[in-house]
């Protein structure tokens, strides 16, 4: 086996730098505007990321380029990295530290994918302690060491996790589709009103004849979930994993990145065990935008793993006979809700919801229950395909987390 050189992050980089300070916009008033909250998921999706004004002279400093990494420096994510694959007129916010690889000391591609892995993370972690508030400076980012082969080995180490990481995105992308599809009939049928057969329903004051206006209470409930004791919380994975408001993507969907396990032995009350596929929603919510606040999702069934009912999350759960999950699940998506929880939401820093809010909501649904049946019968697979891709997602995670340090290590040739 070749020798190995030993080396660091900072060595390898022809510069390191620290982001711009600006409040994002969703209007396109200049390039993208890369966050924290940006980064952290599995993909980095350009769509959701938001824009800023900037004078030409810093949007040279900070923009990016093919190659960059950026790395988050403060907060519960401190250490979560991001490889820039795809070009786009962006620039990275205060938050982030940027390092750009010496493409003459190194490949960046594969320093990137390394930096990405949990085994950075790792190292993060054992440099911040457990701060209340994680921080870590771009030097201490810089200092993780690693061993870098030859420049084949790395070019070669890179493109086998690039396969792992183009099947990941791959699945991203389809799910997407696939729930966007759900959403589009969703309002086809329920917004715009244009559902089989809607050419022969006439109007009656302003409304749909056979159609109701009905506040939510009357149709479902929301539980809370319980407190589970901090003692027994874990980063290390465990067969139960805690549901809390932080799993939840904007848009609707559970993110899988910083999960929360529970490490205590016994048996749990079955009220605070979610079963697969049931419908939950966030009732609090970190940021001061409201990001994911009264946002929903579906518990997946994932082999030999527990999803517990945490505190501040929600399960919605039937009054009668008569449980349209996926129905509710796009109309918990719809931006008409979204503006009645979001527009009543209380607290500073954090903000919340409740069950009472949630449920007073009124939505305009066809009696009888026939078309919503339909839409059910349409959409059901959908969703089902949708869980099947988040566990091979999940075991294609798995296998490149296990594969990149032994690559690293020689223990697996290229």
């Amino acid at each position: 086996m070749t020798a190995r050189q030993i080396t660091t992050l900072a060595d390898v980089c022809e510069s390191v730098r620290y982001g711009y300070t600006a409040s994002a916009s969703l209007e396109p008033c200049g390039p993208r505007f890369l966050r924290i909250t940006d980064i952290v998921p599995d993909s980095l999706d350009w769509e959701s990321v938001p824009y800023c004004p900037i004078e030409e002279d810093d949007r040279q400093r900070f923009a990016l380029q093919v190659n960059d990494i950026v790395v988050a420096r403060t907060g519960a994510t401190v250490g979560y990295a991001k490889l820039i694959r795809e070009p786009e007129d962006s620039v990275f916010a205060s938050y982030l530290v940027r390092f750009r690889v010496d493409p003459s000391k190194a490949y960046p591609p594969f320093v990137g994918r390394l930096v990405e892995s949990q085994v950075y993370k790792a190292f993060v972690q054992s440099r911040i302690g457990g701060a209340a508030q994680p921080n870590a400076s771009a030097p201490v980012l810089g200092s993780f060491e690693f061993a870098l082969p030859d420049r084949d080995a790395q070019e070669r180490i890179a493109d086998t996790l690039s396969a792992y990481d183009d099947l990941i995105e791959n699945n991203r992308r389809r799910m997407a589709l696939l729930e966007e599809s759900a959403r589009l009939l969703y309002q086809e049928w329920f917004v715009r009103l244009r559902f089989p057969g809607h050419e022969h329903v006439r109007i009656k004051a302003g409304v749909l004849d056979g159609w109701n206006r009905v506040q939510l209470q009357s149709v479902v409930n929301v539980t809370h979930g319980f407190a589970f004791q901090g003692d027994h919380f874990s980063d290390e994975p465990t067969s139960r994993i805690l549901v809390t408001p932080g799993n939840f993507r904007i848009g609707g969907g559970i993110k899988y990145d910083k999960l929360k396990y529970y490490n205590e032995d016994g048996p749990l009350e079955s009220n605070y065990v979610f079963a697969p596929m049931d419908l939950i929603l966030t009732m609090t919510d970190l940021s001061k935008e409201c990001d994911t606040l009264g946002y929903p999702a579906f518990v997946p069934r994932l082999d030999g793993q527990s999803f517990l009912h945490n505190q501040r999350v929600g399960k919605v759960v039937p009054n009668g006979s008569f449980f349209p999950k996926h129905f509710l699940y796009c109309l918990f998506c719809d931006d008409r809700y979204r503006h009645h929880v979001v527009g009543a939401a209380t607290g500073t820093s954090v903000k919340h919801t409740s069950p009472k809010r949630i449920l007073s909501y009124i939505a305009t649904m066809p009696e009888g229950g026939a078309l919503i049946d339909a839409f059910e019968d349409f959409v059901r697979p959908t969703f089902q395909q949708i869980n099947v891709l988040i566990e091979t997602t999940r075991q294609l995670r798995a296998a490149r987390d296990l594969l990149l340090p032994r690559l690293m290590s020689g223990e697996v040739a290229v």
